[in-house]
């Protein structure tokens, strides 16, 4: 197997199942290359896709607090909590997640304000304008199977997972 030059930003180098060759692969654009990308899209390709791509699906786990715009949801009639008190929900939903110790869509199920909760938190795919801005920016910033920071709304405290 011949050495390759370190993948460039946006970029991973992985090896072909049917050649055993390595390749270099862009995970935001599914681009695959024999060769080094070395094009003006090669260090700007993840960071493009992102930016111009018109659909993502996305799933979150949504708490909600009582200035949300709507602050009732399947799991309570009335929300009372603070955002405050979301924030460290989410928060520990987050590292919860990250650690290994719970998985996304189970949390989703059993936690989420939301009525995607039965689906494990997931949205389907949606375009641009169809979500509030901040829940939007975000989810549109992140690469495929990657989980966002506590994110902001009117309707509450997100985290974001990226799954298409």
């Amino acid at each position: 197997m011949s050495e390759l030059k370190p993948a460039p930003a946006g970029w991973e180098i992985r090896v072909s199942k049917s050649k055993g060759k390595s390749y270099y692969f862009c995970p935001a654009t599914k681009e695959s290359r024999w060769e080094y990308p070395q094009d003006a899209a090669a260090g700007q390709s993840a960071k493009r896709a992102r930016t111009e791509i018109e659909q993502v699906r996305a799933s979150h786990i949504l708490c909600k607090h009582k200035d949300s715009r709507r602050p009732s949801s399947w799991r309570e009639h009335v929300i009372t909590r603070t955002k405050d008190e979301a924030r460290e929900i989410v928060s520990r939903y987050l590292a919860d997640i990250k650690s290994g110790r719970a998985k996304f869509a189970d949390l989703a199920k059993k936690y989420s304000d939301c009525s995607s909760a039965e689906k494990g938190g997931d949205l389907g795919l949606f375009g641009r304008g169809k979500m509030q801005p901040s829940f939007e920016k975000a989810a549109f910033a992140l690469a495929v199977d990657e989980i966002s920071g506590l994110v902001e709304s009117d309707s509450g405290v997100h985290i974001i997972l990226r799954t298409a």
